[in-house]
């Protein structure tokens, strides 16, 4: 009996933060649907009063910043892509902000020389190391820049030729907008069934709870690239801080927390490069998770000293801490099987009481939260919605997988453990097609994916488990996180060791 208290003293707040957290997808989904016709009409209108109103003549000085780092394979499509935005070309400047250590450099300074014979104002910005990364670069780009806005790309961008049109004027709409933010497009979705997994979830992110947030005045944050910043907001907020591996997260937040405010558009949205490589994928999740983390300890004490409402303290609060899920299902994983064998002679003598119906029910809806929260962003985001969602199962497998490795992210963040900003390697790749080597660009293969295989092993057994004992409620979970683990660890050694993508 004692080692079954004990056993629940984990387990239940384990359960707990996940039905918190499913209740909150809830509460995303209502507020998007509450604002997000009236968002939309409401920026065409200003968009259309605001061109109404203003010449090209009249328009700001915009600085486009595009740091990169070893990017031979999409740098040339990158600066292309920028070069023909649709923008005064006297008052566009264009800064490759280029930390590499390959060709990639010799390859850009190329470029830039080409473009500005032909009469952009494009500059390639060289440092001699790489202190702070990305953060860092964006310092010293943010120093030398001319314009009064600017525009931020990663290297897998490719953003369509209105997008400082469509963008800018937001600025002008209200006082101190610090911020505009648009929607992430995936030009690779249909690579393979990881990158529909990923688009599938990059569009609950962006459809569903960066318009909850920023339409009903709560903490929304700039998502590192595909988005404007205003300078003056940037140097009230304290510039780019590196001592977290999210300084986009941590900027945004520091902003808001000045007083500014952030737009974000539903329907401007900025094509980009999912990662194809599962190692890959599992690295920039990693950095994403441990960089909130260490966010949320950061500045959470700050916002609670603000005079800001309770919900919004309280969404900030899950918002900082939204990987902290994984933990949590790592735990569920790991003590379901312990509990059903010492719960067994118990539940076997155990009716089916009103009370029990209420927490099956309870379960369920918690774990269905995410998956109506992914249904509803298809659905308001494509037109081919249906066909979509048949992909959702894939991605609820693949976000079972990942759990060990944003599990360690998380620990590390909580302990203090540092470590380097690692890129998420971009090939250019679009569909299928002849073989490249991508063995200089690959990221070594964590050990982890040996633990990843055995807990899969491990959740399958308690799947059956439960299933032998006609005790169904807990069984799919458990066979979902068996499928997950095997999949993304088996994957992990597969793609390690090919030194090839099919592109």
């Amino acid at each position: 009996m004692l080692l079954i208290i004990i056993i629940l003293i984990f387990y239940c707040p384990a359960a707990l933060w996940l039905f918190l957290y499913g209740i909150n997808n809830y509460y995303m989904i209502f507020l998007f649907l509450r604002k997000n016709k009236k968002e939309s009409s409401t920026n065409q209108e200003f968009l259309k009063l605001f061109w109404s109103n203003h010449g090209k003549n009249r328009l700001p000085k915009v600085t486009t910043q595009l740091p990169i780092y070893n990017e031979r394979h999409v740098v040339e499509r990158l600066i292309k892509a920028i070069v023909n935005i649709d923008y005064p070309k006297e008052l566009h400047e264009i800064q490759v902000l280029d930390d590499s250590n390959d060709e990639t450099k010799s390859m850009v300074s190329d470029l830039v020389n080409k473009y500005r014979e032909m009469g952009f104002n494009i500059k390639h910005v060289v440092r001699r190391d790489r202190d702070g990364f990305k953060a860092g670069a964006l310092n010293l780009g943010l120093e030398k820049a001319e314009g009064e806005f600017l525009a931020i790309f990663d290297a897998d961008f490719v953003p369509d030729k209105d997008f400082l049109y469509q963008t800018i004027p937001f600025f002008y709409e209200r006082p101190k907008v610090a911020l505009v933010q648009t929607r992430w497009g995936h030009i690779n979705r249909n690579y393979s069934l990881l990158t529909i997994a990923q688009s599938i979830g990059m569009d609950g992110h962006f459809i569903i709870e960066q318009g909850a947030r920023a339409w009903n005045g709560l903490y929304m944050n700039f998502n590192g690239t595909a988005g404007i910043w205003r300078r003056e907001a940037i140097i009230d907020a304290g510039g780019w801080n590196f001592d977290t591996l999210t300084e986009d997260l941590d900027l945004s937040y520091r902003a808001q927390l000045k007083g500014w405010k952030t737009k974000f558009l539903f329907d401007v949205v900025a094509p980009s490069e999912l990662p194809i490589d599962i190692n890959a994928y599992k690295s920039q999740q990693h950095r994403w998770a441990k960089g909130s983390i260490q966010t949320a300890k950061k500045l959470l004490p700050q916002i609670y000293k603000t005079n800001e409402t309770l919900i919004k303290k309280v969404e900030a609060f899950i918002h900082l801490n939204q990987y902290m899920v994984h933990p949590m299902m790592i735990i569920l994983a790991l003590l379901s099987l312990p509990l059903i064998i010492l719960l067994k002679p118990q539940i076997s003598s155990m009716s089916v009481s009103l009370t029990m119906i209420i927490f099956m029910f309870l379960i369920f809806m918690g774990a269905f939260a995410p998956t109506f929260l992914y249904i509803v962003a298809q659905k308001k985001g494509y037109r081919d919605w249906q066909k979509r969602c048949l992909f959702i199962p894939v991605l609820m497998v693949i976000g079972c997988g990942i759990a060990i490795n944003n599990t360690k992210a998380v620990l590390e963040a909580l302990l203090n453990i540092k470590s380097d900003f690692i890129r998420t390697p971009k090939y250019g790749v679009i569909k299928r097609g002849r073989n490249i080597l991508v063995k200089n660009y690959s990221l070594s293969l964590q050990v982890f994916f040996v633990s990843e295989i055995l807990l899969s092993a491990y959740c399958f057994i308690g799947f059956m488990q439960y299933t032998s004992n006609k005790k169904f409620v807990f069984g799919p979970f458990l066979l979902m996180y068996a499928i997950g683990f095997l999949y993304v660890g088996t994957l992990s050694i597969f793609q390690k060791f090919s030194e090839k993508i099919r592109c």
